[in-house]
């Protein structure tokens, strides 16, 4: 049985998670929360469903005679769990206009009373890591629902804002420079105290050769010189699977700079783009690309890993509001933006650690099936919550993915 202070704990962190997604939607309309601008991307009402649903599904679902609140939803908000059920074809979430919102935020309140009377009865000693998992969850939700709604956005031609307040002045440019990275052997992964997704386990060993990374992030305006040298037409730069894409999608530029080669779409709209700010938006392919046109390389996981380990998680994330990439601070020292800003891609593609164990039950579906054919991303972006980013967390997509805050770190062998 939890104890009192970490039942009480728990309560707390449920409350704030749950009610911070519902304040990121709020600056948008039922209407707004309905779009669906890509098979990848999912409206925000389902969003808002579907962390709802998992709370039914795999916390109240445990008490004894339990019946969902509404059967037929279990279909609509189920995303990929196969060993529970059925559920609505991902691309078509966008034609679910019923529920409404105020159906869908009626069953968030319901959801949530009965998942604070649950933990109340403190009877059930899984119940606070189910919990957690699915806070976790939320949260990855939370951002999602950001780079979704861009995405939406910008496919409107009015180009509306979903913050009006603009980001922070650019600041002057810092220098990059590389810094040495450990050599040997090192372990990485999740060990310890606190929460971490099964992925980021177990802890273990790897090699690491001589090697450093860059001090801050690529920016806006070195990505700029790599497109006026004709990064985009040479075809020597580019993985085979990257040029076709490149020919195939027509890419010239990243996802939402504008034919001006000037300014970008953002969640503040329409903006002249800060040269000094870390370019985002990029495929695992246009990062690859750019660091050999730089001469350089992409970090392995291992190394970013081994870097990031004994910093503290702070930079501009999602508590900060900026929900845009800023510039790096001209008062640090060391690696600069290694959480925050952006994701950054990185050379691992996503595989399982050395004795990897996925989670028992339908929650082994949440991480383990998807390590096929992905790489791997480090280090959180402006809209990933602080609390939820740490050093061994290992984000992954595909390598045509372009529509996250995803950026560019360079690394090098010394």
């Amino acid at each position: 049985m939890a104890s009192a202070a970490v039942a009480a704990d728990i309560q707390q962190r449920f409350h704030r998670v749950r009610q911070r997604t519902v304040a990121l939607a709020a600056p948008l309309s039922a209407e707004d929360l309905m779009v669906q601008s890509m098979p990848d991307a999912s409206p925000g009402k389902w969003h808002l469903a579907h962390t709802t649903w998992f709370f039914e599904q795999f916390v109240l679902s445990r008490r004894a005679g339990h019946a969902p609140r509404h059967p037929a939803w279990m279909v609509l908000f189920n995303s990929y769990y196969q060993s529970v059920g059925p559920m609505h074809a991902r691309p078509h979430r966008g034609l679910l206009s019923r529920p409404s919102l105020a159906e869908v935020l009626d069953y968030r309140r319901y959801v949530d009373e009965a998942v604070s009377e649950q933990l109340l009865t403190g009877d059930d000693p899984d119940l606070a890591t189910l919990v957690e998992l699915g806070l976790n969850h939320e949260q990855q939700h939370q951002e999602l629902l950001l780079t979704d709604i861009k995405h939406a956005l910008w496919c409107n031609p009015l180009r509306p804002a979903y913050d009006e307040r603009a980001p922070a002045a650019s600041s002057a440019a810092v220098p990059m420079r590389f810094v040495a990275g450990r050599e040997g052997v090192v372990e990485i992964g999740h060990g310890g105290s606190g929460f971490a997704f099964d992925n980021e386990t177990p802890r273990h060993r790897a090699l690491l050769q001589p090697h450093a990374l860059a001090n801050r992030l690529v920016t806006n305006a070195e990505y700029l010189a790599f497109i006026h040298d004709g990064g985009y037409r040479e075809p020597g730069l580019w993985l085979s699977d990257g040029w076709a894409t490149v020919q195939a999608e027509g890419w010239q530029r990243p996802l939402y700079w504008q034919d001006d080669l000037a300014c970008e779409f953002t969640l503040h709209g329409v903006m002249a783009f800060d040269p000094e700010a870390p370019v985002s938006h990029l495929s695992y392919f246009e990062a690859d690309a750019f660091a050999r046109w730089a001469g350089a390389r992409l970090p392995t996981e291992a190394e970013w890993e081994s870097a990031a380990a004994t910093l503290p998680v702070q930079g501009n994330l999602q508590d900060g509001g900026h929900f845009h990439p800023l510039p790096a601070p001209t008062d640090g020292n060391g690696l600069l933006q290694m959480f925050g800003d952006v994701w950054e891609w990185t050379a691992s593609p996503y595989v399982s650690y050395p004795g990897f164990q996925p989670l028992p039950g339908s929650l082994g579906e949440y991480n383990g099936k998807f390590m096929n054919g992905q790489w791997v991303l480090r280090g959180g972006s402006c809209v990933t919550p602080c609390d939820h980013v740490r050093a061994s967390y290992r984000n992954f997509f595909p390598p045509h993915a372009r529509w996250q805050f995803a950026g560019i770190r360079l690394g090098h062998d010394r």
